[in-house]
């Protein structure tokens, strides 16, 4: 049902501040004892790292964690889960139809037996 006396979105009265300068600028404070080192990153070793991985649903599992500086090294790690994950399926593929072949050969087995116990049955009827 409209109501008449709607007149959009509620908002709250802006009222002017006279104290207002505009927006705030840190102001730039010289540092007499700064001294700028361009390999202030460089390390020679690193004994260790620390990796934060936040997960968005519990349970989850990260075991391929690589960390390197070559790109040949990455790719060669990137497509060996692809081809352990393709042979997988693969072997899942191969065992299926042997399940399935061996479940048709039960099958005709299981309808040979049953033909000979009803021809049994029909000899012994006579």
């Amino acid at each position: 049902m409209p109501n008449p006396a709607y007149k959009g979105e509620w908002r709250p009265k802006q009222i002017e501040n006279p104290k207002y300068q505009g927006d705030w600028v840190h102001p730039q404070i010289d540092n007499p004892e700064y001294v700028a080192n361009p390999e202030l990153y460089a390390y020679n070793n690193i004994g260790a790292i620390g990796l934060e991985i936040w997960q968005v649903k519990s349970g989850s599992i990260f075991d391929n964690i690589l960390i390197t500086d070559s790109l040949e090294e990455a790719e060669q790690a990137r497509k060996e889960p692809l081809t352990r994950k393709a042979n997988e399926q693969n072997c899942e593929e191969e065992q299926r139809k042997i399940r399935d072949a061996e479940a048709k050969a039960n099958e005709d087995k299981d309808k040979d037996d049953d033909n000979k116990d009803d021809d049994k049955d029909d000899k012994e009827d006579l």
